[in-house]
Parts: C-alpha cells; structure tokens; sequence
C-alpha cells in the first residue's frame, strides 16, 4: 500500500483543457503506476467545475476557458476508468488573485480583503490574499468545499500551502482587531512575528480546518481530508500553519509536507526532521511528502527522484506526492519511465481511511504495550 500521486494543474499545462487529454492523461498516470490524481479546481478566483457558490456569489459559474464543459466531471469519468483515486486540490485556498490588485474577488467584495500593518492590501511573493480569518470568507471556502463532495465521486479534497492559511503580515482588519481587543483588552502587536499573536490566529485557522474536516465527513466518514503545507516552523511563522496541531487533533488523514527541495542532501534533512521530530508511529502513515518534477525551467533528474523515493521507503515513508504531470512528460518521458521501470514497478494499492486509521491504531496498541513494559520493569527494578 502506497500512496503514489500527482498534481493536475492548468498552470504550464493543457491536460485539463479538453476531456480527450484528460483521458489521454489518466491512462498514462495509470500505466505509470500512479494511483491517485489531485486535480486543480479553484485558483485564479475561478472554479475548474460549475460552482452554483461562485455564480451565487460572484456572477461566474466557472472558469471562462471552460465554460460548456465540466473538467472535474470529466476526470472523474476517466480517473474511474483506469482505476485512479481523484482527490480535488484548492490550490488557491484564500488567494484572492496574483499581481492583480485582489482581481474580481475583491472587487466585488472589497470587505474580505485581508489587511497588513500599515492597513494595506495584504500581498506577499505576488499574492493578494482574502481574510482567512473572516467567518464570511471562511464560509465562502467551506461551500465551495462542500459543493464539490456533495455533487462529485471523489474520494476526498486537498488543501495546500494557501489553504488553510494567511501570511503572518495579515490579521490588521477591523474584523480581527477587534476580536483581539475583545480578548485581550489590547491591540493587535505591529510586531506580525510575535509568538503569541502568531498561535493566536493560527488557531483560528485550525479551528477553520477542523470544522471543514468535520462537514466532509458529515457528507460522507470515508471521504479523505488531506493537505499540502509548507514545511512547519517555517510554514508557521510566515503562513500561520500549525501542521503539528492539525495532526495531534486527527483533523487531516493524508498531508504532504511541501519538501520542495533541489539537490540529496537537503531533502534529506528535511525528510529525517519530519520522522524524528514531526511525526510518530501513530501518524507517519499519514505522510506523503511533495516532490518536486518541474517548475520553470527546472526539472529533476530521474537519479534524484529514484533517490528520493528510496530514501522515502528506507524511512517508512509511504508515498510520495509529485509535483506536477508535465514533469513526468519532459524529455520523451523520461521521468514516467523510470518510475514504471523501477519504483513503480510493481503496482500498489491506494490506502483508505481505515489503512490509515488501523495503522494508527496498531501504533498506539504497541505505545501502550510499551508503556505497560516500561511501567513494570520499572517497579520491579
């Protein structure tokens, strides 16, 4: 049982453009020895499906390039056909646009726009963000969440470095400050990095997460819940995540810390902090790291991605999240091909809630045996 997936994105890629290259795209991944896609289906302030939220809400029902059609249907469709497990990804999560000043979303709504310190439109590494800690805005979110589990055959949703998330500037609204002053009778610190203001609004979007975790799974309790953070504490302190806090409270069932890295030896620093500092028996079976195939002119070398899914296994990692499908096409398929040759080899089946759960399940039976042992042998010595 692995997990052996990989992104879908309409960003430097046509595949979701047309149902005969998804089609196309799902038969590969199939005989590439994949088992689970996560295809795009918000970003750029747009839904890759016919959102009834979106046109409620904003006027448009889908993403102008795909009107007429329904790319998440039709993926599902083909996903179904080669035996492939389809897990919806928000990659924009509470984006609001890139390098467009908030685009249509806070046009429309300029009272979700998150805010920084100096009580400007929050921005950072391009994005214009939405107030994350806005319930309006939270609910907007859910309901696009929830109206993909409830209208489509998926088998979970994915949230990502964005989702749930805010950079650490933000939280200088009228909305959050006054939150804060009503429970702390003070203002908000102008230092963003201050720790306690930084857990103070993390758990706001942990509480967010866990009330998302618990409506999908009052529409369906085998639907997964699985997200791709950045890699804590960095991930904490510019973007609010508190991954440990998700994982201790159960609600994410798959999370593929974002570990992004270039050459060996700084993926595998990362990797050995996850396991040893990260992560527990109990919990790393719910870890499939992402990698990273291609971004810009950068791809990886098939060696590099062997390496890394060794080191993976060696570590009783089980699985792997790839970013993204053009990657695996690059230099007549090199990388597809060396992952059907080698460790793709022999097929595996995706594990469901109760794989993950029962694993759990067996760690803690075996923490607790431990413990028993522990306790006698130290009564008796």
């Amino acid at each position: 049982m692995e997990i052996r997936g990989v992104w879908l994105t309409t960003t430097d890629s046509q595949v979701l453009r047309s149902q005969h290259n998804i089609a196309e795209a799902m038969d590969f991944l199939a005989t590439t020895g994949f088992n689970v896609v996560f295809p795009v289906v918000w970003n750029k302030g747009v839904t890759l499906y016919p959102s009834q939220t979106m046109r409620q809400t904003f006027g448009i029902e889908i993403d102008p390039l795909s009107v007429g059609r329904d790319p998440l249907a039709e993926i599902v469709k083909e996903a179904r056909q080669v035996g492939l497990k389809i897990i919806p990804w928000f990659e924009y999560g509470f984006a609001s646009s890139y390098n467009l000043n908030g685009g249509l979303l806070l046009q429309q709504k300029p009272e979700w726009a998150a805010r920084d310190s100096q009580g400007n439109l929050l921005k950072k590494n391009g994005f214009e963000w939405l107030n994350a800690l806005d319930p309006e805005v939270q609910a907007f979110l859910m309901n696009l969440v929830l109206e993909v589990v409830n209208n489509y055959d998926v088998d979970g949703i994915q949230g990502d470095d964005r989702f749930p998330a805010l950079p650490s500037e933000g939280g200088y609204d009228a909305y959050t400050i006054g939150r804060y002053q009503q429970e702390f009778h003070r203002q908000p610190p102008q230092n963003p990095k201050d720790r306690q203001w930084l857990q103070w609004r993390a758990d706001i979007l942990t509480e967010f997460w866990a009330r998302l975790y618990q409506q999908v799974k009052a529409v369906n309790p085998n639907l997964l819940v699985s997200v791709a953070p950045n890699i804590y504490d960095w991930a904490f302190q510019e973007y609010l995540q508190d991954s440990p806090t998700w994982l201790n409270r159960g609600i994410v069932d798959m999370i593929h810390p974002q570990i992004y890295r270039r050459d060996f030896s700084s993926y595998r620093a990362i990797a050995d902090k996850l396991v040893k500092e990260q992560f527990t028996d109990a919990t790393l079976p719910k870890l499939a790291p992402g990698i990273l195939l291609k971004l810009g002119s950068y791809c990886i070398s098939p060696e590099y991605l062997v390496q890394i899914i060794e080191y993976n296994r060696r570590l009783g990692i089980p699985g792997e999240v790839c970013f993204f499908y053009e990657g695996l096409r690059e230099n007549n398929h090199a990388l597809a091909k060396v992952l059907r040759n080698h460790p793709y080899a022999q097929s595996a089946s995706f594990p469901s809630l109760s794989d993950l759960n029962t694993a759990s399940s067996v760690s803690k039976q075996q923490q607790n045996h431990q413990g028993w042992r522990n306790f006698w042998q130290n009564l008796w010595h």
